[in-house]
């Protein structure tokens, strides 16, 4: 991306609202700002970061619409460049007459996640705090909003830099003894190197094991609802979601095709996804029905295995276990208002949960127990915590970890200092791939693409 040029767009959502507002980023902001606003106030010399109120006229001098306007100066803005914003009213025509004035002044529209990577390259932000920001977009639940502020907030920088700090006084060290290539390295050095890159490997995998935890409160979990005909799957997805959105009669096999909705189940988004009875059918449609949810077992990240509490085990239950495969079980003791029957092993040996779906019965507990299943426990986030939720943060520690292994390694099997300095340099390359100091260009475009326009 280009960052001379002044780049404008609206940075409030499209469609009609009361307010709009339209941001100019650049050297050009201030002087485009002069030629396309008319201050009621009747000056043309602007403070920075207050608010003026007036006009904004087309390239004619006609009045497009009253506006508050602002201009703030370098470096205390979003992209530590000059920027305007234009408060206007909510008119899609109206923005788009305003973008076009702006632009026929000089500016161009500004790419999608422009003004933030702008904010990356001018130091304001590093990478994890500039992906934080999509994050903290998207978030749809208190947990998933906390986790992406933190990161924002530099906790997770804060720590990387702190390992850095310490690799790279490894690094210093054994440097040393490559600018002595007569000089082993001391006994007592080998062990305080080989105590560090230990201690190192520690904090790392401490991170790493609340990976998994801080990926579902991140990106969801995708929960699928399985069992034979009639054990009450689609009674359990409107429970859940509190409307009538799967139909539910007496007759088996209603549900033929998946139905998935989006919810929110504690602190977790979740794709709930009901699907066909389990069971052997010569009905074609019916069969492609269990072989998809089949399929669907092995990529969700939990699954909610129904059974009739009140009939006992069946074949066909049986048959739906042997579907789900490695995927996390738990089991869902369905109509207990009508009795419960002891169960056969392997059911037995799952976390299970009663419930009643038509009367809600154990639906509270059953809601607490899919947290523990996915989080390890109920999971309350506090601000002091540094959770990991990026696939990209992981896989680049999991490098920096095995660089240090391998590290560790050399120093027991006596490698030259050169061998182990390679190492320490790498450990460092995938720690600043984080951060962003060594991120190559195609990751930072991935990045910032998903970004919308206006961020």
């Amino acid at each position: 991306m280009q960052t001379e040029d002044t780049i404008v767009s609206p940075i409030t959502p499209s469609g009609e609202g009361g307010v709009s507002i339209i941001r100019l980023s650049g050297s050009q902001s201030l002087p485009i700002l002069k030629k396309v606003f008319k201050a009621a106030c009747g000056k043309q010399e602007f403070a920075s970061h207050q608010f003026y109120y007036g006009q904004i006229l087309d390239v004619e001098g006609a009045a497009i619409d009253e506006v508050m306007a602002v201009y703030m100066a370098s470096p205390k803005t979003y992209t530590r460049e000059d920027v305007v914003e234009i408060h206007c009213h909510g008119s899609p025509g109206i923005v788009r007459s305003i973008l076009d004035v702006c632009i026929d002044r000089g500016s161009r529209v500004a790419r999608p996640g422009e003004y933030t990577f702008r904010a990356f390259m001018n130091g304001r932000l590093d990478l994890t705090q500039a992906e934080a920001v999509i994050d903290l977009i998207k978030s749809r639940t208190q947990s998933s909003q906390r986790v992406a502020f933190s990161q924002l907030d530099g906790k997770l920088s804060t720590f990387i830099y702190k390992l850095r700090d310490q690799v790279c006084d490894q690094l210093a060290l054994v440097e040393t003894y490559i600018d002595f290539p007569d000089e082993d390295i001391e006994q007592p050095h080998v062990c305080a190197l080989g105590q560090v890159a230990g201690s190192i490997r520690d904090q790392i995998d401490n991170l790493l094991d609340g990976f998994d935890s801080g990926r579902v409160l991140r990106e969801g979990a995708s929960i699928l609802i399985m069992g034979r005909p009639n054990v009450g799957k689609s009674s359990l997805m409107n429970r859940l979601l509190g409307e009538q959105r799967a139909i539910v009669t007496d007759i088996a096999g209603t549900t033929r095709d998946t139905i998935e909705e989006r919810l929110s189940i504690g602190n977790i988004p979740v794709r709930l996804i009901d699907s066909a009875g389990i069971r052997d059918t010569l009905d074609p449609i019916e069969t492609q029905g269990v072989q998809r949810a089949q399929s669907l077992a092995g990529s969700a990240d939990l699954v909610l295995l129904v059974v009739d509490g009140s009939y006992g085990i069946t074949s066909d239950d049986t048959l739906a276990l042997s579907y789900i495969g490695k995927t996390r079980i738990l089991l869902v003791i369905n109509k207990i208002d009508l009795g419960r029957l002891p169960l056969e092993s392997p059911f037995n040996h799952f976390p299970q949960v009663p419930v009643c779906a038509k009367t809600g019965e154990g639906i509270e507990a059953l809601q607490k127990q899919v947290e523990v299943e996915l989080l390890g426990h109920p999971y309350d986030f506090g601000g002091e915590d540094i959770l990991l939720s990026d696939r990209r943060h992981r896989d680049a520690l999991v490098r920096c970890r095995d660089s240090l292994s391998s590290f560790s390694q050399g120093l027991e099997q006596e490698n030259s200092p050169e061998f182990l300095a390679l190492e320490l340099r790498e450990a460092l390359d995938s720690l600043g791939e984080i951060t962003g100091e060594t991120t190559p260009d195609e990751i930072l475009n991935r990045v910032f693409d998903k970004f919308c326009i206006g961020k």
